[in-house]
């Protein structure tokens, strides 16, 4: 196969990869705290013996997270919360620590506020956020600090990674911080509110289509290979 094909293919694969990650994007414009995701195509250039020109190879393997703010959607439940700025809640999951913007808790049987699959909001001493259940009146400060009847009970981050270069998707709206977490100073906390997905359904769906289109182009120009090989195959067969 020729070099144009390998470019061509590594390209198809690049574009596959890329339309995984629109068509996610999309279907989660109503996840609350969802980022969207994108692709990173890099090109890898190769010098060739001889008089020959150089070989160029496109991957997409990295991926980046959108930062923007998403919306905020006033619920009026005390223990829905928001981020303005930067920054993560930090929540315990049965595969360890992990941060989301999804601040859409509960208070479960226990006292203790979780997340709706069950993964406990942590504090800023990375313990389970705990109130009692007979509160009256559960309030949360701008700077995270949690009062219950007027008394300061705990602090809730944000958080944020150490190297924010690292962070990266585990699943939905967890995402995993491999060289740790941190405190965000400047981050903002909204009670009786919580952010909607930061997905442009407008942007995505262009998106989709520019990569389809792009797609489809690189399989003509496969097509079109394949058969002028085979046209030279069939042509060279008959004279011999």
């Amino acid at each position: 196969m020729e070099n144009a094909s390998y470019t061509t293919l590594t390209r198809q694969i690049g574009l596959l990869r890329e339309m995984d990650v629109v068509a996610n994007n999309i279907a989660n414009i109503s996840t609350t705290g969802f980022r969207a995701q994108g692709l990173i195509f890099a090109e890898h250039v190769r010098a060739l013996d001889g008089q020959r020109e150089g070989l160029s190879m496109a991957t997409a393997t990295g991926h980046v997270i959108s930062a923007q703010q998403g919306a905020l959607e006033q619920t009026g439940s005390p223990f829905h919360l928001a981020i303005e700025g930067d920054g993560f809640f930090l929540v315990q999951t049965p595969d360890g620590q992990a941060l989301t913007r999804a601040g859409n808790f509960v208070r479960n049987d226990a006292g203790e506020l979780v997340t709706p699959e069950g993964h406990f909001l942590l504090d800023g001493g990375g313990a389970p956020v705990f109130v009692p259940p007979d509160a009256r009146s559960v309030t949360v400060a701008r700077d995270g600090t949690l009062g219950v009847d007027g008394q300061p009970l705990t602090q809730i981050g944000p958080w944020q990674p150490t190297d924010p270069t690292e962070l990266t998707r585990r699943s939905g709206v967890l995402f995993a911080a491999t060289s740790g977490v941190e405190p965000v100073l400047d981050g903002v906390i909204v009670q009786g509110a919580v952010e909607a997905s930061n997905v442009d359904p407008v942007v995505q769906v262009a998106r989709m289509i520019e990569v389809q289109r792009s797609y489809e182009l690189g399989q003509s120009f496969l097509d079109a290979e394949d058969q002028r090989v085979r046209d030279f195959l069939r042509t060279a067969g008959a004279r011999q």
